[in-house]
């Protein structure tokens, strides 16, 4: 009963997210505004640590030598989006083959699932050995293959989509396919899952967020399940998270909703010349913007997009700043929204 009960309140948050989601007019802002705060709060769980702007500045600038923390949470923005692609062109199948792409993208590889023995989980604290996943690579293939299998056969179980998310993520951590990355993969799969079976339209619940907040407990309920064979407490857990963080991306999509209007408002009545819808989404696909995004996105010269950019400066509803030879352009209003929501307790 304590399952069914938190089943469909996160069944009803999440159906509320969706529903205001689709009041955005270009879904591609939510998913690359949010995309990136997923990023973040997932690397963070891998102990990948890195700032707002230091994060921005790294989509900014991704051919910089100096990306650091910073370039490998892009990276996973990346590998999501990477994922989300595969499964719209595959008209809604998560396979294993979109699963590597992922990771190859996460990890700059061309690697695939693990091939050698060795890979232990251990304690970072204590380095006391915790789980031993499968090691060999047959048995990882044949373990990835029924997973693959019971993702995509929707008809072969009547089980609730949000527990079946839950079932999945964890039969993934425990198979620990890949030498490195499993956590964030893991992560994104939750995600993608929700979108394939049409709880969600977009990629963009931000539930790695609950899981850092709660992250002792997550890696407990994972061993628990593996040492015990009891689920509730783990199905708990999960279904607390997605209640938790609809709950929290739904203030963050209203807020950027209620920014894009007054942002709009603003600019038809001071800057009508100026406005169109394709500048507004700009101003809020890219937190952190420049001249080349606005050239490629508009379709206008250098020069032009340039002075728009000053423009909107000079106006106040953008800051403008240097980096080297290359000017920037922030949405502050939009960068303390992401940073106000992303610091709330989860």
């Amino acid at each position: 009963m304590a399952v069914l009960r938190e089943a469909a309140r996160a069944h009803r948050y999440l159906a509320e997210l969706k529903g205001r989601a689709v009041a955005i007019p270009n879904q591609g802002i939510l998913i690359d505004t949010l995309s990136l705060q997923e990023a973040r709060a997932s690397s963070e769980i891998e102990n990948i640590v890195t700032t707002q702007d230091e994060m921005f500045q790294a989509t900014l600038f991704p051919d910089s030598p100096d990306g650091g923390p910073a370039k490998e949470v892009a990276l996973y923005r990346d590998a999501l989006k990477r994922g989300h692609d595969r499964l719209i062109a595959q008209q809604g199948l998560l396979t294993n083959n979109t699963i590597v792409e992922m990771f190859q993208v996460l990890k700059r590889t061309r690697g695939e699932f693990r091939t050698t023995p060795g890979t232990a989980l251990r304690n970072d604290a204590s380095g006391d050995l915790v789980y031993v996943p499968p090691q060999d690579h047959g048995a990882i293939i044949a373990y990835m293959t029924a997973l693959e299998r019971f993702v995509n056969d929707e008809a072969a179980s009547d089980l609730d989509p949000l527990i079946k998310m839950a079932l999945i993520h964890h039969q993934f951590e425990s198979i620990h396919p890949f030498p490195d990355g499993n956590g964030r993969i893991g992560r994104i799969l939750n995600v993608l899952y929700l979108t394939k079976v049409g709880l969600l339209e977009i990629p963009i619940l931000y539930l790695s967020r609950y899981i850092n907040a709660h992250k002792s407990d997550y890696y407990r309920l994972l061993q628990t399940v593996r040492d015990t064979g009891q689920w509730e407490a783990w199905l708990l857990y999960m279904l607390r998270a997605v209640a938790a963080t609809s709950r929290q991306t739904l203030a963050l999509v209203e807020g950027v909703g209620a920014l894009m209007a007054d942002y709009k408002q603003r600019l038809r009545a001071d800057h009508p010349r100026l406005y169109s819808q394709d500048l507004l989404n700009n101003l809020f696909r890219h937190p952190y913007t420049r001249i080349e995004f606005l050239q490629n996105e508009l379709g206008v010269v250098r020069q032009t997009a340039a002075r728009h950019l000053d423009t909107l400066a000079n106006a106040g509803l953008l800051e403008k700043h240097s980096q080297g030879r290359n000017n920037y352009y922030v949405n502050r209003p939009l960068v303390t929204l992401l940073l106000s929501v992303s610091e709330r307790p989860a």
